[in-house]
């Protein structure tokens, strides 16, 4: 009984010490994986979103799907497990809001004005940078020099990659250009409000489908012009599919276990290589050619997402990435 019990106390030693090794090895990692998906899954819907502007679906017409087909998904489970029990009032309203029709309204008017090119540059391309500023203005975070030097390689990267492609005309699209830049700008508080808050995946569903599906759907059934009775029932199947549930489900979870676990900043580093992603995708798919300055903005955005990842990795980020399983602590 004595030897039983001796291998015993030693298997639930070896059991712990795996379980601490898998817990430390787990954060960061499925961090970088999030936001490795978050690219594709952002280069594709850029390609997308664009498409579906230019229907005879309006931009409220696509916000509906987002948010009524990702609120139909996310309402059994937020209804299960409650989120709002951890969250205050406050934090609810300021998610929503967030999160809500100002924020992607700005993304798809954007696209009646300018290219999909131009949402990689001022949207993606800026998230570092409003990020770095959110952090530092909100919540006195000094971004390293590291970080702040990557994010000026990524958006620098992305102009030439952009410029090159002939379509970085700012004259002709500056209304668009605005309109995503007050899309990087909602989208970063975003990403900085998930780091400092811990927010939970079940409490993103709420604020980001669930709140603002039940909020939008009559308004937009009341009150805005809509093209779906004229839509194709292929485009309407193809933005049902990636507005309502790619980007506002899949997506929110993934960026926001991202920015929980690796930070903010680098998690928008991530996000701005969506540019050079979709001009692969483009060069693959498309059969479109890249030139020799193209590659350089490639090189140069892709430096600035490793300077941004790498130098954002401080000791009391993996410290926090180890406890993400810990209930969030509401402060507010």
């Amino acid at each position: 009984p004595g030897e039983f019990q001796t291998v015993g106390f030693q298997l639930e030693a070896y059991v712990l010490q795996i379980s601490r090794i898998f817990r430390s090895f787990q954060g960061p990692l499925t961090g970088y994986l999030a936001s490795a998906l978050v690219v594709v899954i952002w280069s594709f819907w850029l390609v997308i979103s664009r498409v579906g502007a230019s229907s005879v679906l309006t931009i409220y017409d696509l916000a509906a799907l987002r948010y009524g087909i990702s609120g139909l998904i996310s309402l059994p489970l937020v209804l299960y497990f409650k989120p709002w029990r951890g969250m205050s009032l406050y934090r609810m309203v300021v998610l929503s809001a967030i999160l809500g029709p100002v924020y992607i309204l700005s993304v798809f008017a954007g696209f009646l004005f300018a290219p999909v090119a131009h949402a990689g540059v001022f949207m993606n391309g800026f998230l570092p940078i409003f990020s770095i500023l959110l952090g530092w203005v909100l919540f006195a975070t000094r971004p390293l020099r590291l970080q702040t030097g990557g994010a000026v390689i990524i958006l620098l990267g992305a102009v030439v990659l952009t410029a090159n492609s002939g379509e970085l005309l700012l004259f002709d699209g500056w209304k668009g250009d605005a309109f995503f830049l007050i899309g990087a700008a909602f989208f970063a508080s975003y990403l900085v409000l998930s780091r400092r808050w811990q927010v939970k995946t079940t409490q993103v569903l709420l604020c980001g489908a669930v709140i603002n599906g039940l909020l939008f759907i009559p308004i937009w059934a009341l009150f805005l012009p809509s093209g779906m009775a004229q839509a194709a029932p292929d485009m309407l199947l193809l933005q049902m599919i990636y507005q309502g549930l790619v980007p506002n489900f899949l997506g929110l979870i993934l960026i926001a276990h991202a920015a929980r676990t690796i930070g903010a900043e680098v998690t928008s580093g991530w996000l701005a290589a969506v540019p050079a992603v979709a001009t692969l995708l483009g060069a693959g798919f498309l059969n479109e050619t890249l030139s020799l300055l193209s590659w350089v903005g490639l090189v140069m955005l892709t430096a600035g997402l490793c300077v941004v990842a790498f130098g954002g990795t401080t000791p009391s980020a993996m410290s926090d990435a180890t406890d993400i399983c810990d209930p969030p602590v509401d402060q507010g």
